[in-house]
Formats: structure tokens, C-alpha cells, sequence
């Protein structure tokens, strides 16, 4: 049996900087870097970052400049209104159990109808995607600050709710399990269904995916709705950890999923884009970000990390890896 490196160059390239980073910020930290209630805090903190990323790939496989802009403002419309909405129905105090699913509910149907706003934008009006999102991301948060007059709503301790963001099982928080489901379930989804390939085929060549019989106008549709819902999860898992919701949570978000998306190879000319990889992307950089909380490093130098790292991703997304690693023998 042979060992080596992934087949995916772009794998490859992840799975070595993952690595890189832990063990420089291991050996800098002496070894408390990678300390089991380190990891639990980078894992517990990925995962609403990843969701919203996973949008940000599903629209830019569509192709034709499709991207999601509105993912951070959706999920912070989400949980205000399953914040306003739930306790109209039902008493945290009295039902918590209920109270959480009713919550999640809302946050949810929210999540689809913003999809299907951002999709019937650009499906049906024909809306250059990266302007129908800018201006539903200004959209969803205006009714947010509307609906709480720019204050923050506070949910209290709801022990169901909380330990969505907060508990652990078998020492993995909740939300990193679901965040890896989220990547499986979409990634056999994304290899394996009709869905998938229509969405591929649609990203690489649209007239051959027309002469096909493929309908754009329902995989925008689903793709867009399926971005939105992402978002919304998201919101509960920032709902569940903060115990409140707000109109502006996240604001460094879209650069940090734009850039998870790009590092992970997703094109933005579309039709390509694998979930393994994006998987990866995402933890590379919440390493990087933890490792430069161990240094000391300011938030606003790490932006300005993270958009010189976009920029350069998206000058080399044309560079073959390939020809930088060596041959398989």
C-alpha cells in the first residue's frame, strides 16, 4: 500500500497548511496551542463561519458570477425574527424544548424565503447576482434594524437552545458536528445527485446545460434558497452562543467566507468546487486566526491578512498546483 499526498492538489495544499500552522503555533505555544480546550474553542467557533461559506460555494459553482452577499445579513435577520416571533407563542420558562424547535423553525422558513427573494432576483429578472445580494444583504439588515429599533434582543439562558452553540458530545461541540454534517450530507449531494451535476454542468457550459433541458431558473432557485438556509442555521448557532441577536453580528463575515470559498478552489467563473476541500479551508483559516490570537496580533491587521490573502487566491486561481507538486510515481 502506497501513502502520499491527496490526489487533489488543492487538498493537498490545505491539509499542508493546516498542519503547518498547528505545529509552528504548537511548538510557539509550548505545546498549549493544541490543548483539548483549545481545539473545543476553535471548533465551537467554525462553525457558523463554514455554513455561511458553504453558500458562498454552492452560488459560485452556478457560474455566471454567482455569489451570495446576503449570507451574514440573513442570519442575523433570522434569529431576530425567531427571537420576536417565538416568545409570542410559547414561554421559554414554561416549554424550553418547544420554545427552541419553534425557534429554529422560524429561523429557518426565514432563511427560505430570503433564498427564494435572492433566486427569483437573479432567476427570473435576470439580476446580476453580486448586485441582487448587495442589495437584499441591505435589505434583510434594514428589516432587522427595523423590527428592534437597532438594539440587540436578548434571549436569556434557554438550556435546550444554548446547547446547540455551547455543550459537547464525546468532547466535539455541537455545532462542529453539525457543521460536518452539513458538509457531508451536501457533498454526497453535490457528487451524487441530479441536483449536483445539473448545478456543475450549469457552471461550466449554461447553453450546453440548456440544450439539455436543464432548467436554470430551478437550480438558481435551489441553490440560492439552500445559500439562505445555511445562513439562517447559522443565525441559530449564533443565537444559541451569544444567548442574543442582533442586526450587525459578524460584520467581517463576508470576506472571511469569500475567501474560506476561494481557498478552497472554488472557481469564480463556477462549475467547480469540492466540499472536502472547502471543509478544510474553513479550518485552515480558523487555525490561522486562532494562531494569531496566540501572537497578539489586532483584529484589524488580521483583516487586513485576510483581504490580502483574498486577493492573492484570486490572482493565482488560474496556477495549475499541479505543476508545484512533485509527480506520482
Amino acid at each position: 500500500m502506497k501513502f502520499g499526498l491527496p490526489r487533489d492538489p488543492q487538498l493537498s495544499f490545505l491539509l499542508l497548511v493546516n498542519l503547518l500552522v498547528i505545529v509552528v503555533a504548537t511548538v510557539w505555544s509550548r505545546g498549549q496551542f493544541a490543548s483539548a480546550d483549545n481545539l473545543q474553542s476553535m471548533a465551537s467557533q467554525l462553525p457558523e463561519i463554514g455554513l455561511l461559506a458553504i453558500g458562498v460555494m454552492l452560488t459560485m459553482i452556478s457560474g455566471n458570477g454567482g455569489i451570495d452577499l446576503s449570507g451574514a445579513a440573513m442570519a442575523n435577520l433570522a434569529g431576530v425574527v425567531g427571537a420576536l416571533v417565538a416568545p409570542h407563542f410559547v414561554s421559554a420558562d414554561d416549554a424550553p424544548v418547544l420554545f427552541t424547535a419553534l425557534f429554529v423553525v422560524v429561523a429557518l422558513v426565514t432563511g427560505i424565503v430570503g433564498g427564494a427573494v435572492n433566486g427569483l432576483l437573479i432567476a427570473r429578472l435576470g439580476l446580476t447576482p453580486i448586485l441582487a445580494t448587495l442589495g437584499t444583504q441591505l435589505l434583510f439588515t434594514g428589516i432587522a434594524v427595523v423590527l428592534t429599533n437597532g438594539s440587540a434582543v436578548r434571549l436569556g439562558y434557554v438550556e435546550p437552545l444554548s446547547a446547540i452553540g455551547n455543550d459537547t458530545v464525546l468532547g466535539i461541540p455541537i455545532g462542529f458536528a453539525l457543521f460536518f454534517l452539513a458538509t457531508l450530507l451536501l457533498g454526497l449531494v453535490l457528487g451524487r445527485s441530479a441536483y449536483g451535476v445539473r448545478l456543475y454542468l450549469m457552471g461550466t457550459n449554461p447553453k450546453a446545460a440548456r440544450y439539455t433541458g436543464i432548467s436554470p431558473t430551478r437550480i438558481l432557485l435551489t441553490t440560492y434558497i439552500l445559500s439562505s438556509t445555511l445562513a439562517a442555521l447559522a443565525g441559530v448557532l449564533i443565537a444559541s452562543r451569544t444567548a442574543s441577536v442582533k442586526w450587525d453580528y459578524g460584520g467581517s463575515y463576508l470576506l472571511i467566507t469569500i475567501l474560506i470559498a476561494v481557498m478552497a478552489g472554488v472557481r469564480p467563473s463556477g462549475g467547480y468546487g469540492r466540499m472536502t476541500c472547502l471543509f478544510f479551508s474553513a479550518t485552515a483559516l480558523q487555525v490561522l486566526s486562532s494562531a494569531f490570537n496566540l501572537v497578539g496580533i489586532s483584529n484589524f491587521f488580521r483583516d487586513c491578512a485576510w483581504g490580502l490573502m483574498l486577493l492573492l487566491f484570486l490572482a493565482s486561481s488560474r496556477i495549475e498546483f499541479k505543476r508545484w507538486l512533485p509527480r506520482r510515481g
